[in-house]
């Protein structure tokens, strides 16, 4: 399991992924991993940036190690219709499916080690046919349906894992609940043990409101919510403490205390990560049956093909799902 390759995903191909791929190649020093997309697309994306990176088509992962030190390998997925960079085309939501469809198989089938995904555009994806609000939720249902995920946002020094996701605010207040946190804390919890080695993992939970609500004089949702979800989760026997003024847990001494940040909602978890590393951040997925990783970004329609874009979330995200592949595999 720990000698397999990695399997990294298409993403949009009018995007930035293919870009990201190659100077990741280029880089060195990365895990070993394989493509699934169009060999022809990437050979022609090198040539537009002056890559001096040889693409080779492979009929299995297992092939992957031996061409790794002197190729890129991609296990083909054609493409309905020819890429222009920053201009996607609807024709290829097939394609960008049946990547993602194929790498989650090979992963759950024991040929690659853990799934790195690039961006996707949804909105391009749903003219094509795709039925999913998200890549998230597109990998739950290709897991079978029980998993619940989890969005971890990772980078060094700092994991946060948002309670509400991609809703407004409004409805971020109105939809919090005691059972979402301590889900959401037990699923996390589990897997910086299982996924990140830490033996007793301790939760920092974030109020909803200023100063935590103060007792119910800003906002009684921390008393109500927040504080009965942390007593819950001491009494399962996670190592969890809060409601915590979210102003005071990101600086560098209260970030010593705890191994992740449990955040009531998106700009609360996000910011004070992208304020540390908005260029190396890993989008991590908890609740999986496989391992997968993600660079923190979108598609950066307007970089693509220009050869300005930055490496480093994904090379980040390899790293990471190597790491936690190899947890994983010892402990099963």
């Amino acid at each position: 399991m720990t000698d397999l390759p990695l399997a990294v995903t298409m993403g949009e191909p009018a995007g930035v992924g293919g870009d990201l791929m190659l100077l990741a190649w280029c880089r060195g020093g990365v895990p070993p991993f394989f493509v699934l997309d169009d060999p022809d697309r990437l050979t022609a994306l090198a040539r537009r940036l002056d890559l001096a990176v040889p693409v080779t088509a492979i009929d299995a992962p297992e092939a992957a190690a031996a061409v790794f030190p002197e190729a890129l390998p991609v296990l083909p997925v054609p493409l309905a219709a020819a890429v222009a960079p920053g201009a996607p085309d609807p024709a290829n939501g097939r394609a960008v499916q049946d990547s993602i469809e194929r790498a989650v198989a090979l992963v759950t089938g024991g040929r690659a080690a853990a799934v790195v995904t690039n961006p996707i555009h949804k909105a391009v994806l749903q003219q094509s046919g795709f039925h999913h609000p998200g890549h998230t939720e597109y990998l739950a249902a290709l897991a079978g349906g029980h998993a619940h995920p989890v969005m971890m946002l990772a980078c060094e020094g700092l994991r946060v894992v948002p309670v509400t996701v991609h809703v407004s605010l409004a409805e971020a207040v109105r939809t919090l609940s005691r059972e979402a946190v301590v889900t959401k804390g037990r699923i996390t919890a589990r897997a910086l043990g299982t996924d990140f080695g830490i033996a007793a993992p301790r939760l920092a939970v974030a109020g909803l409101n200023p100063h935590a609500g103060e007792d119910g004089r800003m906002g009684t949702e921390d008393r109500d919510v927040v504080a009965p979800a942390v007593d819950a989760l001491r009494a399962a026997g996670i190592d969890a403490f809060g409601p915590l003024p979210a102003d005071t847990m990101f600086h560098a001494g209260a970030r010593a205390t705890y191994d992740a940040a449990l955040c009531q909602y998106h700009d609360q978890a996000l910011i004070p990560l992208k304020t540390l590393d908005f260029a190396g951040g890993v989008n991590i997925t908890l609740g999986l049956p496989f391992v997968r990783t993600s660079p923190d970004h979108g598609t950066a329609l307007g970089l693509a093909g220009t050869g300005r874009a930055d490496p480093t979330s994904l090379i980040n995200a390899l790293t990471t799902a190597a790491a936690m592949a190899r947890r994983r595999a010892r402990a099963a």
